[in-house]
């Protein structure tokens, strides 16, 4: 008679073959990032559109009917979307030479300013290793990344369809698939619903955001005001570090055109809107279980950017957020959210 030989692993080597997994797990993301980009941003704008498609189909309006209204809504966007801001892009990665030029010239201008009253601030062999150009060649980077994905919209709109179509049912499904008192349902409930209000209300937050911001750049005149707000909307989603990366780009640009006076103007600015909007409105609307801490808002920009590039930047904290909201639904993961929470305990 055969013997079953049960196989167990200490402590370290479990440490080992998780590490080993989550390895080989990141490489295949980073293998198949042509795919895995679409179906995240389809599930991003699913979950973004899911409160308005329950509140279509709680008027009486068909699931299909919905549907449809909702991708004609977001066909809409993304044409007034194109419009605004598709030569404002062409035109602005063109006179990236230019403005690095004419930033170069302000940065020697403010340094001979103080050298000529004797007080030398940076040594010109330390300059040589700065470029203050790089900003607004990432910015450039960044956003025509972002354009390429509208190549994708086709395919994005279609996995959107099917993911509000299997919303519609997935209630149904839960129940059928488990006992109607079962735990599991409750706890994918509370991670559903903590998902879907952490998304609505952060695109929500960042809309307002970026709204104000081209506002307040339309008001001093900063070329590009409408991309600027874009941007601003979209960095809005990576909290604390999110809004002063935004605003790099149009302070300097603001600099270039109208000189120092209007850039502090519009640092300001941003200053302003990030604390009434992201330091004060925000937190009172998602409660603090819903934040993370800023080293751990740092550490998923880079990774989610190394392994999805420039999209993986905008869905890092989204990505990251779901994470911890999935540890925080389990007693036995609950601890691993709190880490990366940003208070002294997490409760959701």
């Amino acid at each position: 008679m055969s013997e079953i030989v049960h196989v167990g692993f200490n402590r370290v080597q479990r440490i080992l073959l998780t590490l080993a997994a989550f390895v080989v797990v990141v490489a295949g993301m980073r293998a198949a990032q042509d795919i895995l980009i679409p179906f995240l941003l389809s599930l991003f704008i699913a979950i973004i559109v899911t409160p308005l498609l329950n509140w279509l189909r709680s008027k009486g309006i068909p699931a299909g009917i919905a549907i449809l209204l909702i991708i004609l809504m977001i066909l809409l966007a993304g044409f007034l979307i194109a419009v605004l801001v598709g030569s404002s892009l062409t035109d602005f990665s063109n006179n990236i030479p230019a403005y690095q030029s004419g930033l170069q010239g302000r940065i020697d201008s403010f340094l001979q300013f103080f050298e000529e009253r004797g007080l030398k601030i940076v040594d010109k062999t330390f300059m040589e290793f700065i470029d203050p150009g790089a900003a607004m060649r990432l910015t450039s980077r960044l956003l025509t990344g972002l354009g390429n994905m509208l190549g994708d919209t086709f395919l994005i709109l279609l996995v959107v369809v099917f993911m509000l179509l299997e919303a519609a049912n997935f209630g149904a499904k839960m129940e059928v698939a488990m006992h109607q008192d079962s735990p599991e349902i409750d706890r994918s409930s509370i991670f559903l619903d903590n998902i879907n209000r952490y998304m609505v209300i952060k695109t929500w937050t960042s809309l307002g955001t970026g709204l104000i911001a081209t506002i307040w750049l339309s008001i001093w005149g900063v070329d590009y005001a409408i991309l600027w707000g874009l941007l601003t909307f979209l960095f809005n989603y990576i909290p604390n570090i999110g809004s002063i990366m935004a605003a790099v780009p149009p302070v300097l640009l603001a600099l270039i055109q109208l000189g120092p006076w209007t850039a502090v103007a519009v640092a300001l600015g941003y200053f302003a809107v990030n604390m009434g909007i992201g330091s004060f409105l925000e937190p009172r609307l998602m409660g603090k279980g819903l934040g993370l801490s800023t080293l751990v808002v740092f550490l998923s920009l880079l990774f989610w950017g190394w392994v999805l590039g420039p999209v993986g930047m905008i869905l890092s904290v989204p990505l990251t957020m779901s994470m911890k909201i999935a540890l925080s639904s389990f007693d036995e993961t609950q601890w691993l959210s709190t880490l990366l929470g940003n208070t002294k305990a997490t409760n959701i």
